[in-house]
């Protein structure tokens, strides 16, 4: 069996890993739990253009903190005495910036930024995830939710 540390640097790294998987999502399907029950305006358009955009990752303390935990817990596991309280500060430092960039990695999606003609005469550019593709000329509707949101959807 492992030593506790070797665990302890397993269960961090697992937790930071998972933590990160649960990211939300921005596509245009994909609600919250609190999305659930809202009412929603909704308006129809057409779509004018469709470009592929990156949707920047996010970086939160998990994963900054995570990271220095196991940077510390490896840097631990080197020398003896005062060295190896160095090597664990170093570690955690350097932990702690990857594990904060690692984050922001696995958080980043592709996206679509669609400009949607509306019927009502005005033009919007909406940008979200890239879980459905659009072409231009397609008929959508576009819903707009309480905090300034909006997603397109197919008809």
């Amino acid at each position: 069996m492992g030593r506790p540390t070797d665990m302890r640097v397993t269960l961090l790294i697992a937790l930071v890993l998972a933590t990160s998987a649960c990211a939300g999502d921005l596509g245009g399907r994909t609600y919250s739990r609190s999305d659930a029950r809202e009412a929603y305006r909704v308006r129809y358009g057409e779509v004018v253009t469709v470009a592929p955009v990156i949707i920047e990752g996010e970086s939160s303390s998990l994963g900054t903190i995570g990271g220095g935990a196991v940077g510390w817990s490896l840097g631990r596991v080197v020398g003896d005495g005062s060295g190896s309280r160095v090597a664990g500060a170093l570690g955690g430092v350097g932990g702690a910036i990857a594990g904060r960039e690692v984050e922001k990695a696995v958080t980043t999606e592709s996206g679509l930024e669609i400009m949607v003609d509306m019927d009502r005469g005005d033009t919007l550019v909406i940008v979200q995830a890239a879980d459905e593709a659009f072409a231009a000329g397609e008929r959508v509707r576009v819903l707009f939710g309480g905090r300034s949101e909006a997603r397109v959807l197919k008809l």
